[in-house]
């Protein structure tokens, strides 16, 4: 499963990065508003730090005016993914830009539907919200299933990117259940390394070194 960050502090960004982390990353309006950044400025920034894709969302609401902020966003990199809402304009401006030969991540699916007709449209990658599912009492691990079996009936390449993951457990089932990519906040990434026994089975053999009176350095 390919990691991408969300989030567009570029910090956070170098930090994991360093460890092999970070496959892309991926931004919005509210991560741009949260930076304080200009969203071109940061975006190129972004771009440069990483090799694989960066997604940068347009704002506009109707196909034509996508398709222009789709094309200057695409143009700051080689790497830009330009994101797209799943509506239908979204939909036109994503057969647009793909066929053009931009990467386009169709963002804000929330059923399985959406994700076929995105596929259609030449979507690079299909960003379900599983965390948003949550919240309204339905599963959002279903959803990342459903998708998951209906792309490999019909041999869509449309990359499922598992989206709004907000604990260590979405991360996991999103994985377990064949999603191709996951986008989490820094935090949640980090916070899988964590487990109980690892930090118990630290404080014992510590505990056990010290008694030794030795030294490595």
């Amino acid at each position: 499963m390919k990691f991408f960050v969300d989030t567009a502090e570029t910090d956070q960004i170098a930090e994991l990065n360093a460890l092999g982390m970070v496959d892309g990353v991926t931004t919005n309006p509210s991560l741009i508003l949260k930076s304080g950044r200009d969203i071109l400025e940061v975006t190129k920034e972004i771009a440069e730090m990483v090799d694989g894709p960066v997604s940068a969302e347009v704002v506009a609401l109707n196909a034509d005016e996508m398709i222009a902020e789709g094309r200057k966003l695409a143009a700051i990199a080689g790497n830009i993914a330009v994101k797209v809402p799943l509506t239908w304009d979204g939909l036109k401006a994503c057969k647009v830009l793909s066929g053009e030969g931009h990467m386009v991540n169709v963002t804000l699916c929330f059923s399985a539907n959406q994700a076929l007709l995105a596929a259609k449209a030449g979507a690079t990658f299909i960003s379900p919200f599983i965390g948003r599912l949550d919240d309204i009492n339905l599963d959002g691990m279903e959803l990342i299933a459903d998708i998951r079996t209906i792309y490999d009936n019909y041999g869509f390449e449309t990359q499922i990117l598992a989206a709004s993951i907000r604990t260590v457990n979405h991360a996991f089932q999103a994985a377990h259940i064949g999603a191709d990519v996951m986008t989490a906040p820094p935090a949640v990434i980090k916070k899988m390394a964590e487990h109980p026994l690892t930090d118990q089975g630290l404080k014992t053999f510590m505990a056990d070194w010290e008694k030794t009176g030795q030294k490595i350095l």
